[in-house]
């Protein structure tokens, strides 16, 4: 006999519902602020020493929560948050976190809860790493965009080549094209795209130095397309892919699968599922791109579904393939593909 629970997270507070077999009786309250310390002090003083285990939603804030559930000992549960929502079934009254909670808890004690992977601390702390690279490399590349159409706006010529190089650098500082408004927006931009610089490199050094010693890493590099840091991000966003039967299930978890509905006969074009995480598709995107190149063994594909239906097109079914070759390498690796460095 055991505890068993259920444990909804959000910014404010925890909500929890947690049964225990031994007398038969449920509890159910919350754990306000949601912060590391005082859910410690909590399953301390609330658990202890018994046998337990709880299920938490993989939303944002499961991190730190599970973290602590396996520090007490206690058998962690992370379950995936749309199956879970699905096993609710129609809905027949309101939904509160304390119905999340009980909800958790009940699939829990049944063995129906939808599981998903918990990864090890190497892995969450690259994907860290990855997301504030990838956060940081999309305002870098939007501030390039205002400098391209403040030049536009202001009818001065258009900058070819490397933006910030050093001839037209020096082009952008005098900015003689512009008005004086201009001049101060251009010369802002220069400013935050250097400090963006600045906290690119060294990320960029580390994750790419990572990158040539993980052994998982260094197998997805053989392919096509994947360089240092896409490796990573595929390493990283995979993870244990001995959970995946099939490479078409480590596809759909890409978010890159067909979504369709059709009933009676009539179906509307197929759109992205998107479920799963928004940095692996980024990744993919980024490694199929390079099926553009002549030289590549995927561009006669590429050329083929791109004359047919475009190139972003194109390359979303090459990223498909590298999904589940990167799926057979990392999964023939064993544990080895997650061999701590």
């Amino acid at each position: 006999m055991r505890i068993v629970g259920g444990l909804d997270v959000h910014r404010r507070q925890i909500t929890f519902d947690y049964l225990d077999e031994r007398s038969g009786q449920s509890r159910r309250g919350r754990i306000a602020p949601a912060d590391r310390l005082l859910l410690r002090r909590w399953l301390s003083t609330t658990v202890g020493e018994s046998p337990a285990a709880f299920a938490v939603e993989a939303c944002t804030g499961w991190r730190f929560v599970v973290e602590e559930l396996q520090r007490a000992g206690i058998e962690a549960h992370l379950a995936e948050p749309a199956d879970t929502a699905a096993a609710r079934g129609p809905k027949r009254r309101a939904k509160t976190d304390r119905t999340d909670a009980r909800h958790l808890r009940e699939l829990l004690a049944t063995g129906r809860l939808p599981e998903s992977w918990i990864p090890p601390e190497q892995v969450l702390e690259m994907r860290a790493r990855l997301q504030q690279f990838k956060d940081l490399r999309e305002e870098h590349t939007a501030w390039m965009q205002r400098v391209h159409a403040i030049l536009l706006h202001q009818g001065a010529p258009a900058i070819a080549g490397d933006l910030l190089g050093a001839d037209n650098r020096r082009r952008l500082e005098a900015a003689e094209e512009l008005s004086p408004a201009g001049r101060q927006a251009v010369a802002t931009a220069l400013r935050i795209l250097d400090a963006l610089d600045a906290e690119l490199a060294p990320l960029r050094k580390q994750i790419a130095a990572f990158a040539r010693r993980q052994p998982g890493c260094k197998a997805l590099q053989a392919h096509y397309g994947v360089g240092e840091i896409t490796a990573v991000a595929l390493w990283a966003e995979l993870g244990d892919t001995r959970r995946f039967s099939s490479s078409r299930k480590a596809v759909r978890h890409t978010g890159l699968d067909i979504t369709v509905y059709s009933s009676d006969g009539k179906r509307p074009p197929g759109h992205l599922s998107r479920q799963g995480s928004p940095l692996l598709r980024w990744a993919l995107f980024e490694a199929a791109k390079c099926a553009a190149r002549p030289g590549a063994p995927d561009h006669a594909y590429y050329r083929q579904v791109a004359d047919r239906l475009g190139g972003n097109r194109a390359a979303l079914s090459v990223a498909r393939k590298i999904t589940r070759r990167a799926h057979h390498t990392l999964r023939a690796l064993g544990e080895e593909a997650l061999a701590p460095v």
